[in-house]
């Protein structure tokens, strides 16, 4: 049994926590709603009252909703590095920039202990997959580190993936994210064609799914399309920084995204019209 202390208990903190109680770790979970830490001691981890609290073992787990909540929690005076000490390791979840990702690893290593270490650890996958034990978890960061908690790793997921240096995971995590985004718009716009030919959707959904046409967006999505309900898996509000951040990390290596740009007017469309608490796949009702 390994301690992992968890900061951020929202859908994908709450998913991996599960993860990790079933895998026999013993978890010390924070979040700033009290309802969310409730549900991780349901679940038989252990609640923390502070942030500081879920940071006292020798590996923490961050996955909160914005760039500056991480920033403050890993850098803040208060934070992970000020009360670091030697043999700790940060391990960074969130959907972040590749050059904050950077920035921390480098603040980590300059700011901390010795021995403190940082782990760019984002996931590509739902949080209702990853509760299920379906998706990757992709490393950057000094192998020594990852070598050294694989197996608390792969408690959250089989077979974690170590990409490199801290931030090319980060940047794995945004292509693949990417990928999400055109993949659900694509089921989307196909189930509203289908809706409007008449056709048997869940037939529809069985047939596509079982030929060429069959994607994981459509199988984890296209059922909500179907049934015109959207419990959010990925909020929508939080999937809009991750698309921003796609843009600007293809900016700064200048590549062009001419699909990913008609996507994200889709998704700004649905949630400027107030479906920010819903799933993603609520970008059927722009088309």
């Amino acid at each position: 049994m390994t301690a992992v202390g968890i900061i951020g208990l929202g859908l994908l903190g709450n998913a991996v926590a599960s993860r990790l109680l079933a895998g026999g770790h013993d978890v010390i979970g924070y979040d700033v709603v009290p309802d969310r830490v409730a549900d991780v001691v349901r679940l038989g981890g252990r609640g923390a009252a502070s942030a500081a609290e879920a940071g006292s073992p020798d590996v923490v787990c961050v996955i909160l909703p914005s760039l500056a909540s991480v920033e403050e929690v890993i850098l803040g005076a208060d934070g992970l590095v000020a009360r670091g000490r030697p043999g700790q390791t940060i391990v960074q979840m969130s959907t972040i920039s590749p050059t904050l990702t950077r920035r921390l690893a480098r603040e980590v290593a300059a700011g901390g202990p010795g021995g403190l270490s940082f782990l760019d650890c984002p996931i590509s996958g739902t949080s209702g997959m990853v509760a299920q034990g379906h998706g990757v978890i992709f490393v950057g960061g000094e192998r020594a580190a990852f070598e050294r908690w694989r197996d608390v790793l792969g408690a959250v997921l089989p077979r974690p993936v170590y990409v490199g240096d801290a931030g090319q995971a980060m940047v794995l995590k945004l292509i693949a994210n990417l990928l999400v985004a055109l993949h659900s718009a694509a089921a989307a716009e196909a189930l509203a064609m289908a809706r409007r030919a008449g056709l048997d959707l869940d037939l529809v959904l069985e047939v596509l799914g079982n030929g060429a046409a069959g994607s994981r967006m459509l199988t984890v999505r296209g059922p909500l399309i179907v049934k015109d309900e959207f419990p959010a898996q990925m909020k929508l509000d939080l999937f809009m920084k991750d698309l921003h951040l796609i843009q600007d990390a293809a900016r700064d290596i200048g590549t062009p995204l001419p699909l990913t740009d008609v996507a994200e007017r889709l998704y700004a469309a649905v949630h400027a019209a107030g479906h920010g608490a819903e799933d993603l796949a609520v970008v059927v009702k722009a088309l």
